[in-house]
């Protein structure tokens, strides 16, 4: 129900996505006669989409601690609460990002060494897949928490790709560098012989696909999120302004359409929405706010994805084998 472009985002890539994947079922929670309407208007009539009442809405503006506290009856919190009660196996959510860490770690719950959850996505680079974390969940962090985000971050990754390569974001590769927490979680990750550790990483390393795994706070993360996708949108609209010019132009970009094709679809945000928070016992996916539905079917995506991979357990097994590792 909440997101900048309301349900009908979530209703329209439901319909979609059930088109394509067989073997999902879409629990669409909200205000169920807003929810027929919208609905009706779209012609939706799919057995595999139904629809699960919910009388109130988390603002996007609205203070986590306040929906935790007041809003049992929302569409959040009933959607998180069906995953805690096993009447779905992941939540995909729009709203509000502070509302859905709060109420997914006091339903979900946190696994046995993970202090905090981190929003975790993957991104485009040069090749392969980088997987970016803290992502906005913990503006301040410890070298502990940093710790247990690359150990999760080596988790999912683990799963394409043995060995995985992880690096700590920071302002330069000397180990001098950087801030306190950084250099002591260098230390912690470094000293783990199961984590194959790669060192620092600057900002403008991010898309060399030199790590699998790149570990920040939230705060870094969240800027450092935002400025990719700002930057994507800056070079699409140059490029569409650029041919758009004169009629030589105009022709040049009509011979080299397909290749600016692939390119914009290669750098379109919205192909990389969906980001889970690790270190919750079930999955829980985030996507933008204004996420379309293009957009909003690929957090659904990530959902599938993590569901079937069964990350949570493999989480929970990585710190189980820790924890007898620790006691031996």
């Amino acid at each position: 129900m909440s997101g900048d472009l309301g349900p009908r985002v979530a209703i329209s890539a439901a319909q979609k996505f059930t088109a394509i994947f067989a073997d999902v079922d879409i629990l669409l929670v909200g205000d169920q006669q807003q929810l027929l309407v919208l609905s009706s208007a779209k012609q939706l009539s799919n057995s595999r989409i139904s629809l699960l009442n919910a009388t109130d809405v988390i603002t996007m503006d609205e203070a986590p601690l306040q929906a935790l506290r007041h809003k049992k009856n929302s569409s959040m919190w009933v959607a998180i609460e069906s995953v805690k009660n096993n009447l779905a196996e992941a939540c995909v959510s729009a709203g509000n990002t502070g509302a859905l860490l709060a109420i997914g770690k006091h339903l979900l719950k946190t696994f046995s060494g993970i202090e905090r959850p981190a929003i975790c996505k993957f991104m485009p680079v040069e090749q392969g897949q980088t997987y970016l974390l803290d992502l906005g969940a913990n503006t301040n962090c410890s070298a502990e928490h940093l710790y247990q985000f690359a150990r999760m971050g080596n988790v999912l990754a683990s799963v394409s790709k043995s060995a995985p390569r992880i690096g700590l974001l920071n302002i330069g590769t000397e180990l001098t560098k950087g801030t306190e927490p950084i250099r002591d979680a260098q230390d912690l990750i470094s000293s783990d012989s199961r984590l194959n550790y790669c060192g620092f990483v600057e900002a403008n390393k991010i898309f060399s696909g030199d790590m699998d795994v790149i570990v920040c706070d939230g705060f870094h993360g969240n800027i450092a999120l935002k400025t990719m996708e700002g930057t994507a949108r800056f070079i699409a609209k140059k490029i569409q302004r650029i041919f758009k010019r004169n009629w030589l132009t105009r022709l040049a970009g009509f011979i080299i359409w397909p290749l600016l094709k692939h390119l914009r679809t290669e750098l379109d945000p919205s192909m990389y929405n969906g980001a889970s928070f690790l270190g919750l016992q079930k999955v829980l996916v985030k996507s933008h706010g204004n996420a379309n539905t293009k957009a909003f079917m690929q957090a659904l995506i990530v959902a599938r994805e993590q569901v079937i991979q069964n990350i949570p357990a493999r989480i929970q097994q990585e710190l189980s084998n820790q924890s007898l590792s620790s006691q031996q």
